[in-house]
């Protein structure tokens, strides 16, 4: 009995289920099917293998990423703590025409019981003991070229506002053009509240709050600037705030002067050593790399001292400079930048062959019998009188060749003055359409030096009268609004001429069976100008470059330096005595290579408030960066998606409102993204800039084709299923023999192509991809590279006229007659 209870049980055998084994070394029946069908296994997604963490991993990513962010805000809070530490730059803007900057200063002074100094200029510096932080207040006056070079280079900006005038024209142009070139934390402080009565004073608080909030979204308080409450509030958050820096800002070094000495030179009293003392921010500083400053250019740096002086002292409150500066660095003559800005070439250095003896024999006779039909055409002509316009002389007039060949003379002219390409020629053009009387501008000169027969002795009856002027004025702006309503209506659409061939006024053009994928050599029949620059092989690889060498510069960011520069004309100098009590002194440090020549390219987009037509290669001024160019843009199309396989780009030969487009000029190098700005040289209507367009830096790429596009149109004459007789896209056989591989299409969106020409005056037999209508048109493109031309120069405030001076400075109202108001 007990053994049978000791007996496990268990199921019999045969109820025991057993699978078939996975066999994998051998082929199932589908793969040997789909094998035997030609299928080909797909290979496995490889993709970012997503491992789950354990909750120890997530708390030490934490961990990393607060002590990342953590040694971030110490690095940038650095220059701003301890005995030698750096003032924060808060820039005081008025924004009204009664705003009294100084004013606000003072009462800041005077919250926290300092005293203002009267005679220190348009730079204060403000100890504040409680916070153990100094702040360097920056008064600008209402100039925008001043407002701007100030927000360049401040940590805090506070806007003056008044409580009972509103912010006027000037005070919204300067917060838009700081809006777009990138702005630091902002403090809206308004004058004159508690003039204001009790009730009305929250009302013209949200009015004010409201106003800000348009431009600059984190302003979400108006502080009141006879409030001591307010302005302590102001200097908590400057003092214990971290600045908001400007990413295009931080990667160089700059520096706001705080005092400027200048040096003569003993040969030429005109150029001498400018002494820059200040504090260096956003970056290392070397002596080898050059300083640029605002409408003077680029200059070499000697050597750089350090001068640093103690916010602090130990035993007392004074405050003094070091007696014997310490030299930081000096310029190596071997790696230091030159200030050669573009390369000479070198013409002779080209593939040259030298002519064999029967190809100078040709040569020879061939001159001997040019020159032996000049001799014969002057015996036989001897002097004769030519139609020519006012003002040339009868030497010019000698060359004008007999009438029967002056059509075959003018037919021979470049195709460069075609009516869309020449914008120099637009005004000449207009005047001739808005002259009257033709018998006013021509006169019959004799050869041989005889007095004209129906022109004036007189030169001052050449010279247009103030109507004249302004009616060829009218008519040049009437074309130019014309065209670019043609343009926009029938965009590159371009006539035929009819007194010439085709083929000898197209001959730049080519055919593109794709825009995007035909292929373009973009070194091909480059323009002599562009054996001036300079091209990178690698220009992301050469930024990163550059901007790790700033890492190791001597000069570090924060200490207080005397950068003394070579040869440096003695205008810069009087700038500065003028910057030391009205205006502010700024200098920013160029990277290796940024002196130096290329092509640059730039996004821009046009401003809503300006209406008038923008042709491209029209003057504008850009503000580039910190740097300010007098430019002839070429403007061309913007793709989002990225360059096209060839890098063609479409040539634009107006600035179309409401669409991104892409500038190109010559100018030098600028590593990293800055912002872009675009005025009119002057002003539109005579009291503000006027902005044409804004936009950002692109990369130095003179690969970059800009190609323009000439559509030419024809009309069906005849319809037959697939097949068209096609007239009045070319009007001589010869054209439409020349034109024949090129592709055709129409608006409706048929292709096709030329198969024959009939007859001799243009008409021709084309075949399409399926039947045309009559009511369409048949268009053929054709492209030509387009180039910039060499025409930048470093845009200067002192070379402007009087009325270009006054555009930049807004109105002002004396503070005694503001009271009384």
């Amino acid at each position: 009995m007990a053994k049978e209870q000791q007996k496990a049980f268990h199921h019999r055998a045969t109820l025991k289920q057993k699978n078939k084994p996975f066999k994998r070394r051998f082929a199932t029946k589908n793969s040997l099917r789909d094998k035997s069908k030609g299928r080909t296994q797909r290979a496995s997604v490889k993709g970012k293998v997503l491992r789950k963490h354990s909750r120890a991993d997530r708390r030490n990513a934490v961990r990393t990423e607060q002590r990342k962010k953590r040694d971030e805000l110490v690095t940038s809070t650095r220059i701003f703590t301890g005995r030698h530490r750096a003032p924060k730059i808060v820039a005081v803007i008025p924004l009204c025409a009664n705003t009294d900057t100084s004013r606000i200063v003072r009462s800041l002074f005077e919250c926290v019981d300092e005293t203002y100094d009267e005679c220190a200029g348009a730079t204060r510096v403000l100890n504040v003991a409680r916070f153990k932080q100094s702040i360097q207040f920056v008064e600008v006056s209402r100039n925008v070229l001043d407002i701007l070079d100030v927000a360049k280079v401040a940590d805090y900006m506070v806007m003056g506002l008044s409580a009972d005038e509103e912010v006027d024209a000037f005070g919204e142009h300067c917060l838009s053009a700081i809006q777009n070139q990138g702005h630091v934390g902002v403090f809206p402080v308004v004058q004159g509240l508690d003039l204001v009565a009790a009730k009305r004073r929250g009302d013209v608080r949200k009015s004010l709050q409201s106003f800000m909030t348009h431009f600059f979204p984190d302003a979400d308080k108006v502080y009141a600037a006879d409030s001591s409450t307010d302005l302590q509030s102001v200097l908590r958050m400057v003092t214990t705030q971290a600045p908001r820096g400007i990413r295009w800002r931080d990667t160089r070094p700059y520096m706001l002067a705080e005092r400027v000495e200048f040096d003569a030179s003993a040969a030429d009293p005109q150029v001498g050593r400018l002494a820059i003392t200040g504090y260096i921010r956003g970056a290392n500083l070397s002596a080898n790399r050059l300083i640029h400053i605002p409408s003077f250019g680029d200059f070499q740096i000697e050597h750089i001292l350090a001068v640093p002086v103690a916010m602090e002292a130990a035993a007392g409150a004074a405050i003094e400079e070091d007696d014997e500066p310490v030299e930081l660095d000096r310029a190596d003559p071997a790696l230091q930048d030159s200030l050669v800005a573009a390369n000479e070439p070198d013409q002779l250095n080209n593939e040259q062959t030298w002519p064999e003896d029967a190809e100078m024999d040709a040569w020879k006779t061939q001159m001997a019998q040019m020159e032996q039909q000049e001799e014969e055409a002057e015996r036989a002509n001897g002097d004769r009188v030519v139609r020519v316009p006012k003002g040339m002389s009868a030497y010019q007039a000698a060359w004008i060749p007999e009438d029967d060949n002056e059509d075959e003379d003018s037919d021979s002219d470049s195709d460069m003055s075609d009516d869309d390409e020449d914008m120099d020629g637009e005004y000449s053009d207009a005047e001739s359409m808005a002259s009257d009387n033709a018998e006013q501008e021509y006169e019959d000169v004799n050869t041989a030096g005889a007095t004209s027969v129906n022109g004036a002795d007189d030169q001052d009856e050449d010279l247009l009268s103030a109507e004249e002027e302004a009616a060829h004025l009218k008519a040049y702006l009437k074309e130019r609004e014309r065209r670019n309503r043609d343009d926009a209506q029938f965009p590159d659409e371009v006539d035929t001429p009819m007194d010439r061939q085709a083929r000898e006024r197209f001959a730049r053009f080519r055919g593109l069976q794709s825009f995007r994928t035909s292929p373009w050599d973009p070194y091909e029949n480059l323009p002599l100008d562009f054996a001036r620059i300079f091209q990178f092989e690698n220009f992301k690889r050469t930024q990163q470059r550059v901007l790790r060498a700033t890492q190791t510069a001597p000069a570090r960011v924060g200490m207080r330096v005397r950068i003394v520069l070579q040869n440096v004309p003695r205008d810069v100098m009087a700038h500065a005595e003028n910057a030391g009590s009205q205006r502010p002194f700024v200098m920013f440090a160029l990277h290796q290579y940024e002196h130096q020549m290329s092509v640059v390219h730039f996004t821009v987009t046009r401003s809503a408030d300006y209406e008038e037509p923008v042709r491209s290669k029209d003057p504008l001024v850009v503000h580039f960066g910190f740097r300010r160019y007098t430019v002839r843009p070429l403007f061309s199309q913007h793709l989002h998606g990225g360059a096209t396989v060839n890098n063609v780009h479409k040539f634009e030969r107006f600035l179309k409102p409401g669409e991104v487009s892409v500038g190109t000029i010559f100018a030098p190098i600028q590593f990293g993204t800055v912002p872009v700005s675009l005025y009119l040289p002057t002003s539109h209507d005579g009291a503000l800039p006027t902005l044409v367009g804004t936009g950002s830096s692109m990369h130095a790429n003179p690969s970059r084709i800009l190609a323009k596009r000439v559509i030419l149109t024809g009309a069906p004459f005849k319809i037959h299923t697939r097949g068209a007789v096609i007239r009045y896209m070319f009007f001589n056989s010869d054209d439409v023999n020349w034109f024949k591989p090129v592709q055709i299409y129409t608006k409706y969106g048929r292709v096709g192509h030329i198969r024959e020409s009939l007859g001799t005056h243009g008409y021709m037999k084309c075949f399409f991809d399926g039947p045309i209508k009559q009511m369409d048109t048949v268009c053929m493109n054709l492209y030509k590279r387009v180039f910039p031309k060499w025409n930048t120069e470093l845009w200067s405030e002192h070379n402007q006229t009087d009325e270009q001076k006054r555009q930049w400075i807004g109105p002002v109202v004396e503070p005694s007659v503001a009271m009384e108001i």
